[in-house]
């Protein structure tokens, strides 16, 4: 991969090819541009793609020449409008060789993607950043999300790089230092007396109330999507080939199923 990680106008001339929602598990759609959850059955939705008109635009001399960020994918990310994106400069991150570690192991060709190099530290800037563009596309104004620390840091910035007010809802055991990074970036943060699970119903409740958006895990269509680029990229960086593994946090699951809707639309 070669070029520069761009700040100007992303994604402007490359069009988004989204076309529609899919239930992940029932196969229902809706309408893309509008604001949505979970499906009717309570699933995460899918955000789907034209891959065939995509295909003859996202071809790999054509990615050659774009810059260095995770928003060269653009015609099968959701965002329509390049005006609408929220970046804090989500580069491109390094694959690192471990050849110690690997011999150690019995592993011939041992990687390391190294996400600690995007912003707020954590692969988390990947789903936020596409999930708060697409609140932003969709007008949302106040934005919820129960989370342990990195997620909700992550979240914190993107909502005041868009100007999207956000709470922050955190069990008690929380490090201080995440709750500090959270709070400097200026969401409204929480210490619930309580563990994740009660975070996650008062945000539930809250967003039914229609006081604010719920952005938890799986709850919304666009993390996946923000999570996908990150496969996109080892692909490309591996020069077009699959790894025989991947070893992949499972937290959520949010990280987990991006990846496998990038491999999925890939082929």
């Amino acid at each position: 991969m070669t070029g520069i990680v761009g700040d100007g106008n992303l994604g402007e001339g490359h069009p988004s090819f989204v076309t529609h929602l899919e239930c992940s598990m029932t196969g229902e759609r809706y309408a893309a541009g509008e604001v949505h959850g979970l499906s009717k059955a309570g699933r995460p939705l899918f955000a789907r793609y034209d891959l065939e008109s995509a295909r003859g635009r996202l071809t790999r001399q054509e990615l050659a020449g774009r810059p260095l960020d995770m928003w060269r994918y653009r015609e099968i990310l959701p965002v329509r409008s390049g005006a609408n994106i929220v970046s804090l400069g989500e580069s491109a991150t390094p694959i690192v060789k471990l050849s110690r570690t690997g011999a150690r192991y019995g592993a011939a060709k041992l990687l390391v993607k190294d996400e600690g190099r995007l912003p707020t530290g954590s692969f988390k800037a990947r789903g936020i950043g596409m999930a708060v563009s697409m609140a932003k596309e969709l007008g949302i104004k106040k934005i919820a999300m129960p989370t342990n620390g990195n997620a909700g840091a992550a979240l914190a910035a993107y909502g005041a790089r868009a100007g999207i007010e956000t709470i922050i809802l955190c069990p008690e055991d929380t490090p201080e230092i995440n709750l500090r990074e959270t709070a400097m970036h200026g969401a409204r943060v929480y210490r619930v007396n309580g563990l994740i699970d009660d975070c996650g119903k008062m945000v539930g409740e809250g967003a039914a109330a229609g006081h604010w958006f719920d952005l938890s895990t799986l709850k919304e269509p666009y993390r996946i999507e923000g999570k996908k680029t990150m496969g996109i990229e080892l692909v490309e960086q591996l020069g077009w080939a699959l790894p025989d593994v991947i070893f992949y946090p499972t937290g959520g699951g949010t990280g987990l199923v991006g990846m496998w809707k990038a491999i999925a639309e890939m082929e």
